[in-house]
């Protein structure tokens, strides 16, 4: 069914310092083949506060938010679903009448991921990151019953803060340690970045891994995915994490779940 916007539509868009094209496409191929009356649009500003108010005084109904803006969100909304207070970042925000409530689908994601490729609980691991999506993937891990990892962060501050809120170990850099599961939630790996051609552990440290996890979905077969295939690793992709996080969000702002075939399909849609 082709969609055509009127007076009644309703908005939803993405908050990002650097917007890309899946969430857009994902979202609007579900409207147009639910026949939903929603059309979703992807910003990016530098006046934070400037946008959240933008999003209840003009009835948007709900927004998905990227880095850098994850933490930054929470002060501006007006209730916090507990996925947010658990850690502290936020990835979507849903409009009600001006209420704007905040939730982490990104957790939702990777719990969900963990299950689905059967990582084993006792699995040893090591985490690059210390941001909001490395709150959020750290959370998961520990929730999900992972004890035994450490955070590599090259801020230290933050670091060790993420490790001490949740009982990890923290560490400047992975060195010797050569952990059964490797997840990547740093910009290592990602198209366009400084970093784009780097792989986000040691070669030797990916070889010996069983297990290799890179939260970077632009581009999903990240060097960091492309080594572990080839070394017949189990790999859980960006790809994944993105496409999961955005059915949840569509499930919050529409109250609409589709079916797996649909989901598969706008996943696909969404990625060309």
């Amino acid at each position: 069914m082709q969609m055509h916007p009127n007076k009644d539509t309703q908005l939803c868009m993405s908050l990002s310092a650097r917007p890309g094209n899946f969430g857009l496409r994902f979202h609007n191929h579900l409207y147009e083949q639910l026949g939903l009356n929603f059309y979703y649009k992807a910003f990016s500003s530098q006046d934070l506060p400037g946008a959240i108010g933008g999003i209840r005084a003009l009835g948007v109904r709900g927004c998905g938010v990227s880095m850098p803006f994850k933490e930054a969100a929470i002060a501006l909304v007006d209730e916090l679903d507990d996925s947010v207070q658990a850690i502290d970042s936020l990835n979507t925000i849903v409009n009600t009448d001006g209420h704007l409530k905040a939730y982490n689908t990104d957790y939702i994601a990777i719990e969900q991921l963990l299950k689905k490729h059967a990582v084993p609980k006792d699995s040893t691991f090591a985490l690059r990151g210390s941001g909001g999506m490395a709150k959020a993937v750290a959370s998961a891990l520990r929730d999900g019953g992972y004890a035994n990892g450490v955070i590599v962060a090259r801020n230290e501050a933050a670091g060790r803060a993420l490790a001490q809120n949740l009982g990890y170990a923290w560490r400047a850099e992975l060195a010797d340690m050569r952990p059964q599961m490797l997840i990547n939630v740093t910009p290592i790996g990602m198209t366009g970045g400084a970093e784009a051609d780097a792989l986000a552990f040691d070669a030797d440290a990916v070889d010996v891994a069983e297990t290799v996890f890179d939260v970077v979905s632009i581009p999903s077969e990240t060097p960091l995915i492309v080594r572990g295939r080839a070394q017949g690793k189990r790999v859980i992709t960006g790809l994944e994490v993105i496409a999961i996080q955005a059915l949840e969000q569509f499930v919050l702002y529409t109250g609409v779940r589709p079916t797996d075939e649909q989901f598969q399909a706008a996943v696909a849609f969404a990625r060309n």
